[in-house]
């Protein structure tokens, strides 16, 4: 006899969680952050307020799931690009593909990496979220042969790598490296490097800091994306 994998109303009480998260999505695209209010949200989806916190005790945990879900589709983005090529190629398509993600959905992109929610503390698995974005840089920074410039932080990576069992696991399953690997401290410190170059670039196009100076930010992370490329001398 099949088993049953949900019941109705477990099947109708995800439906209904679904829909109260696009409400969300929705309000946080119109007003950002601070448009996001519960009892607009079960106006909306033409629920009373109380029954809505049978869903999501607060607007903190309706916050979360959404963090969630945004470091999710970002992974999901970067995790389809196809680093087979690696080196610099792949290590392009990666910061571009991030970056299309982050202009296309600037809500959620903010939502992670904008300004910090007054009084929100994010969930601790929120930590793996963002090195699950990261991932694949790691791999494609295996085949690094980092300049002398890049040892002061390959130096104080490498004690990271070490001190930390969770860092090294996270490295180690990405590149197949153990921590006494030189090529698990390369490509940390590779990945960390990427991620103020990248994020710098995309939140400054997203807030349109960019606006009148003559360039296309596209271009600008590309170039940016080349010089990661040559201080670690990838092929």
């Amino acid at each position: 006899m099949a088993v049953r994998v949900n019941s109705p109303r477990a099947r109708y009480r995800e439906q209904t969680r679904s829909e109260i998260k696009e409400a969300a999505v929705r309000q946080l695209a119109d007003g950002g952050i601070e448009g996001v209010a519960l009892l607009r949200i079960a106006k909306e989806i033409g629920m009373s307020g109380p029954a809505l916190y049978r869903y999501f005790a607060s607007r903190d945990d309706l916050l979360a799931e959404l963090v969630h879900d945004a470091y999710q589709a970002a992974a999901a983005a970067v995790h389809e690009v196809d680093i087979e090529a690696g080196g610099r190629t792949a290590l392009h398509a990666l910061t571009s593909a991030y970056r299309a993600w982050a202009v296309a959905q600037p809500h959620l992109y903010l939502l992670i990496q904008g300004t910090p929610v007054p009084g929100f503390t994010a969930p601790a698995e929120t930590v793996l979220k963002a090195r699950s974005v990261l991932g694949p840089f790691l791999t494609v920074f295996t085949q690094g042969r980092p300049l002398v410039s890049v040892d002061p932080l390959l130096a104080q990576l490498r004690v990271w790598l070490h001190e930390k069992p969770e860092v090294a696991d996270w490295v180690e399953q990405w590149t197949g490296q153990s921590a006494a690997a030189p090529p698990a401290a390369i490509a940390l410190t590779g990945a960390v490097m990427t991620w103020p170059q990248m994020h710098g670039t995309v939140s400054l196009e997203i807030t349109g800091q960019f606006t009148g100076m003559g360039h296309d930010p596209a271009t600008l992370l590309n170039v940016q994306t080349a010089l990661l490329a040559d201080a670690f001398q990838l092929p």
